[in-house]
Order: structure tokens, then C-alpha cells, then sequence
């Protein structure tokens, strides 16, 4: 969901839905004669509204994908189109009784999606279904293990005031950079430039027209999904119940987790995510669910005790939790590295090597050279015209870590103030790298850098001091400052493209990060009380992530001791060869590397199976057929069909959440056995 990618998200085509064949040789000459509203203006109450609800309708959608696989697609497109057509309906509406005092324009379409963006980020920056719920005992037992002090119990006021603590202070981190990143570096920001040519499309005549029938699009797939959730339902009253257990290839296939479970989100975002990702998941699930722990689960009673049960973290499952974090950790030092050297190489060539031609900004003069185009200017003018003063930023920075310093020891006890400061004096440079880097390369490092925020404080804070929880609690902290800043960058890059105020940029972002410090929590409590086996590797919310997350924290307060019998051989092994496809596939460049696994993706399956990983390439192949029979018509109608998959089941988890919650119970269980079992049964 962030404008970025991120290591625990699948990387996801951020080209923009193309409206013509060709962009126009000057966009703003096409809305040269509309005025642009001041700051003020482009902040509607209806545009919040909208907000507001687009934000629960896509926090359902992330946090159930952060609770079954963690893979999130793009959805920047989908809250763009449905953010024009509510307010569109809502003018037409009022346009209709003479009651229309302003019109819709494409500065508060970008509010409305800056807002859902940044308050449905949270669901994943926020970390419910990972730092956080690694936090709880019910992901500790399954290390089979007393940690004593290093656990917490889960309750949703201290979640919504610790989200409210840290999420803010990313945003008042880059404020100050925003001139040098957009207009003296001129930052590419990939995903905020598609979303801003988007919108700069949708607000165009023939954008307008296509924009409704993509809606028409994704309001039919909406129907068809929720429709096919409420249908499935019935069927589920009971364990291994329902379509989601349909032995596709065979019940030995079944059992070692290979089969279609007929889920409309993973189908849509399988029509999202680039075919490469979706192969690279399915290699990762025959290497590891098709070879390697049939093999190991031969070795049992010498690699590893015989008693153990296959789910006992010192027992098979200690072999599937570590070696994906092997991958996940080389994937992930390896692209740290890399896109930390293109942040120093890059900067070095903005100081030092400055291309002639560069806006240089002035708080007094716009200072504009000759080979800036129309469009350059007029952007130009409008992004420095409403200043954010220096001194709002650099105050509220300092507020906010006062107050965190104060706050967070008292939240997590595990945790001490002089953690917090280190990472306050630190998060600063760390957030404008990330922002740098993302505008560079469109990947955000949040989850690398928390990574190296739980190995630092938790071996700082030692085990029997509760260090698995203080690196946890470092791991949000970090996360959500360098996540929240390079997302406002993105959001920078959108407004600057669509004449839209920083200031208006700031504000949203602000309203809509506390919309979600409070809707991200309220969505997974209702997932967390519905469903009492959330987070055990049996349950349809597996959040696998909850579990990666802890043990991370405990190799890195514990060592390698914790690892079972030849794991860390088998670990190091993976993490070299991590790192060693990540670089074949920078050297042999774009044209083959799209033909070389991505190692973050295959790690993803180790965990959990090839199930979800069935459905993703189903919808590849459903988008690939598409494109081969009428690209252009694939091209522009995919994404509003992918979205219209993703929401409608998505927003059926909220009534079969609170079916759970009331008790009603589904009247049907469907499963399946073998012939012999039949036999044994008289059936």
C-alpha cells in the first residue's frame, strides 16, 4: 500500500493506467485556462468523507492480506479511480439541484488519495500482524519456550496510542527537504508520478469517460467477489472445512500444501503483481514445500527430536521459519546496500557534479532556467508558493520525541528512554535515505532498517531483560518514521505533477495518518476476537509474519543457539545465494533479469505453502490470455477488475467477522477424505 515498495510487499507495477496512447507533449497547457484553488480550497470536507471510508474499505483489504500471506499489491490506482467517482457522483448530485458551490477538481482527488494511502499504510506499517503481534504470547508459545519478560499482551488502547506516539515524526523528518528533493535533485518518485499522471488523466475529458467504465468494471468484479465470499461461508463450519481446503491436485499434494483454495484476492492480486514475482512464489513453494521439507522431515528423530510435532519451532518448523528468514534478511541486506550506494552516489553527483539547467529554489525568487518547459514552470510556482515553515517541522519533531521518549517506557517497560533517544537522534538521516532512495529506485527499506533497529536495541536491552520485546517496540518506532517519510515524499512528487500545495500534501497526510492510527487497530482487533486461532500456522489468518518477526528478535538477543541441527548451515546457504541471484540479476540488466527469480518472493512460501501462490499465477494466466486475445483493452480495465477481486472479498471479511463475533456459525462443512478413509467409515 505504501508508495513504495517494501521488502515484505510484492514488487508491484506502478505504471500508470495508460488513458492514451501517447501523454500529451504538455499536460498543463491542457488545464491552463481552470484556476487552481488555493490550499485551503483543495481540504473539502466531502474529500475526508470520501477518505474516511475508502480508509476502512482498504484497511480490511491490507490487514487480511498482512494476516494470510503479507504480500501487498499497488493499490494506489484503485483508491485514485474510487475517490474520482464518489466525489463525482456527489458533484453531478448536487450539480443536478443547482446546490454545487465547487467543482471537483484534480488537487482534491489527490488529497482524497494521499489520505487513504497514508491512513490505510498503516495497517502495514503499524505492524499488527507483525512486530506487534510477535509481541504476544499466543506467537511466543510456539517457540515452545519461556521467555519470561519478553512478551506482552495485546490490548487495543495501548496499540492506538503507540501508533499516534510514533507515526507522526517521519512526516516532520522531511518536511524541510522537500524543495531539494523534488525540485533541485528532481527526484523521479515513480509511484507518485504514476498516481499524479492518473489523476491528471481521469480530470481530462477522455480520461473522464474511461475512468467511468473502469468503475463500472470494478464495481461488477466488487459484486461477483463479495457475492462468491458469502457463497464459500456456508460451507465452512468447521476445521479443514469449505473451498478454501479443495484438494485440487490430489490430497498428497493437499497435505504438503499445494492446491487452489478459489480465493477472488489472491486471484486479483495475481493480476496486479508482474508475472515474475508470481513465478519466483511458486518456485519458492516447490523448492520448499515439494523438495526440501519432504526431505527434511525424513531426517526426523536425527536432525531433530521425534516427538516434536512438525509445528514445534525446534522441530520442522524451525527449518521453515529460519531459512526464510535467511532469504528475507539477504534479499534484503543485499538491496540495503544497493540502494544505499545509489543514495551516496547520487547525492555525491547533486553536490559536487550539478547539471547546468537545475531549479534552484529561493524563499523570496523563483529562479527558473531557459530549458525549463511550460509545464516545469508552472509546477515550479505553485509547489514553492505555499512554504511549510522550518520552523513547524523542526518543532514538532522535537515535541514528538519529547513526548515519545516520556510515553514509550511506560508502554513497553522492556524498552528505556535512552533507546528511544539514539533512535530519535539517528531516524532523521535514516528517513531522508529512505526517501532519497525511494525516489531513486521506487523501493522503500522501512522493514530493513526496523530489522536493524531489532538486532541493535534487542541485543542492546540482552534476552533476560526483555530484549526480544524492546527490539519489537525499536522495530515500529523505526519503521514507521522512515515508511511515513518517504511515503509524504511520494506524496510530494504527486502534488508537485498535479499543481497540488504542499501544504495541502502535509495536511492530508497528517488527517490521514491518524485515521488509520485508529481504524488499523480497531480492524485487526475485530480480526483478532473473531478468529481465537489467528496466528497459528492452521489458521486461515496465519500472520506469518508475527512469527518472523519474533524469531528475528530472538536470533538476535539469543544467537544461533536457538536454531535446530544443520539449520544454520542451511541458512547461511540461502542467504548467500540471496544475495548472489539479487546480483546476477542487477549484472545481466532488465532484458534477462525478468526471467530470474526474485528471492524475497520465493522466500514468502516457505512458510505457509504453495496455496495462495496457485491462485496468484491463476490471475497471471487470466491477465496473460487477456493481453494476448486485446492488450489494449487489458491494459486499461486489468487493475479496475484485479481491484474490484481484491475489494469485494475483501470487505466480506467485516460481516463474516462479525458473524464470528456473534457466534452464527456457518450450517454446512465441506471437506474431503481418501477412498480408503470412505471405506473405513462405510461411506
Amino acid at each position: 500500500m505504501n508508495s513504495g515498495r517494501d521488502e515484505e510487499k510484492a514488487a508491484s507495477n506502478t505504471t500508470p493506467l495508460e488513458i492514451e496512447n501517447e501523454e500529451e507533449p504538455s499536460v498543463e497547457r491542457v488545464f491552463a485556462e481552470k484556476e487552481v484553488p488555493t490550499w485551503q480550497q483543495q481540504l473539502t470536507v466531502r474529500a475526508f468523507v470520501v477518505s474516511f471510508i475508502l480508509s476502512i474499505l482498504f484497511t480490511f483489504i491490507v490487514m487480511k492480506l498482512n494476516l494470510t500471506t503479507g504480500i501487498i499489491p499497488s493499490l494506489n490506482v484503485s483508491a485514485g479511480l474510487l475517490g474520482f467517482f464518489f466525489v463525482k457522483t456527489w458533484t453531478k448530485f448536487l450539480e443536478k439541484f443547482g446546490m454545487l458551490k465547487h467543482p471537483f477538481t484534480r488537487q482534491e482527488n489527490t488529497v482524497i488519495q494521499t489520505c487513504v494511502v497514508a491512513s490505510s499504510g498503516i495497517a502495514f506499517s503499524g505492524g499488527a500482524a507483525s512486530y506487534i503481534l510477535g509481541m504476544s504470547d499466543k506467537i511466543a508459545e510456539q517457540g515452545d519456550k519461556e521467555f519470561g519478560p519478553n512478551t506482552k499482551n495485546l490490548a487495543l488502547g495501548w496499540m492506538i496510542g503507540f501508533l499516534f506516539v510514533v507515526s507522526f515524526l517521519g512526516l516532520f523528518s522531511v518536511v524541510p527537504l522537500r524543495k531539494i528533493m523534488i525540485i533541485d535533485f528532481k527526484l523521479t518518485y515513480p509511484s507518485g508520478t504514476a498516481t499524479a499522471l492518473l489523476i491528471n488523466s481521469f480530470h481530462t475529458p477522455k480520461g473522464a469517460i474511461l475512468a467511468k467504465k473502469q468503475v463500472k468494471e470494478l464495481g461488477k468484479f466488487f459484486s461477483l467477489s463479495f457475492l462468491w465470499g458469502f457463497f464459500q461461508w456456508f460451507f465452512t463450519a468447521g476445521e479443514s472445512c469449505g473451498f478454501d481446503q479443495f484438494p485440487t491436485f490430489g490430497l498428497k499434494a493437499y497435505k504438503n500444501r499445494f492446491f487452489f483454495d478459489f480465493s477472488a484476492t489472491y486471484v486479483g492480486v495475481g493480476m496486479i503483481c508482474p508475472y515474475i514475482i508470481n513465478i519466483s512464489m511458486l518456485l519458492g513453494a516447490i523448492l520448499s514445500w515439494g523438495i526440501m521439507w519432504p526431505l527434511i522431515g525424513t531426517r526426523k528423530g536425527h536432525w531433530y527430536d521425534r516427538s516434536l510435532l512438525d509445528s514445534n519451532l525446534h522441530g520442522l518448523q524451525g527449518y521453515r521459519i529460519f531459512i526464510a528468514i535467511a532469504i528475507i534478511l539477504g534479499d534484503g541486506i543485499y538491496n540495503f546496500v544497493m540502494v544505499f550506494g545509489r543514495t551516496l552516489v547520487g547525492l555525491y553527483n547533486q553536490f559536487f557534479k550539478k547539471d547546468k539547467g537545475v531549479v534552484q529554489p529561493s524563499d523570496t525568487t523563483l529562479q527558473v532556467t531557459q530549458s525549463n518547459s511550460f509545464d516545469d514552470e508552472r509546477r515550479t510556482k505553485y509547489f514553492l508558493q505555499d512554504r511549510i515553515p522550518n520552523w513547524v517541522a523542526v518543532g514538532g519533531y522535537a515535541t514528538l520525541a519529547v513526548m515519545s521518549i516520556i510515553i514509550l517506557p511506560h508502554i513497553f517497560h522492556q524498552l528505556k528512554w535512552y533507546h528511544v533517544l539514539v533512535m530519535y537522534i539517528f531516524a532523521p538521516m535514516l528517513a531522508f535515505c529512505n526517501a532519497y532512495g525511494s525516489g531513486l529506485t521506487d523501493w522503500s527499506l522501512a522493514s530493513t532498517y526496523g530489522k536493524l533497529a531489532i538486532f541493535i536495541i534487542g541485543g542492546w536491552a540482552g534476552a533476560s531483560q526483555g530484549g526480544i520485546v524492546a527490539g519489537l517496540a525499536a522495530c515500529g518506532v523505526m519503521m514507521n518514521i522512515v515508511s511515513t517519510a518517504s511515503d509524504l515524499s511520494q506524496d510530494f512528487k504527486t502534488g508537485y505533477l498535479t499543481l497540488s500545495s504542499p501544504r495541502s500534501m502535509f495536511v492530508s497526510q497528517i488527517i490521514g495518518t491518524a485515521m488509520g492510527c485508529v481504524i488499523s487497530p480497531c480492524v485487526f482487533w475485530i480480526f483478532y476476537k473473531a478468529f481465537p486461532d489467528l496466528g497459528t500456522t492452521k489458521s486461515q489468518y496465519a500472520a506469518p509474519y508475527g512469527a518472523v518477526f519474533r524469531n528475528i528478535a530472538v536470533l538476535g538477543v539469543e544467537g544461533f543457539g536457538s536454531l535446530p541441527k544443520h539449520c544454520l548451515t542451511l541458512c547461511i546457504i540461502f542467504f548467500i545465494a540471496a544475495i548472489a541471484v539479487n546480483g546476477i540479476r542487477d549484472l545481466v540488466g532488465k532484458r534477462w533479469s525478468k526471467y530470474i527469480p526474485v528471492p524475497m518472493a520465493m522466500a514468502i512460501p516457505f512458510y505457509l505453502g504453495a496455496y495462495f501462490t496457485i491462485d496468484m499465477c491463476v490471475g497471471s494466466l487470466i491477465l496473460f490470455v487477456w493481453q494476448y486475445r486485446d492488450k489494449a483493452k487489458a491494459d486499461a480495465f486489468g487493475p479496475a477488475v484485479a481491484s474490484g477481486l481484491i475489494c469485494g472479498d475483501g470487505i466480506w471479511t467485516l460481516p463474516s467477522s462479525l458473524l464470528a463475533l456473534a457466534g452464527v456459525q456457518p450450517p454446512i462443512c465441506m471437506n474431503f477424505i481418501s477412498r480408503s478413509q470412505a471405506a473405513a467409515q462405510g461411506l
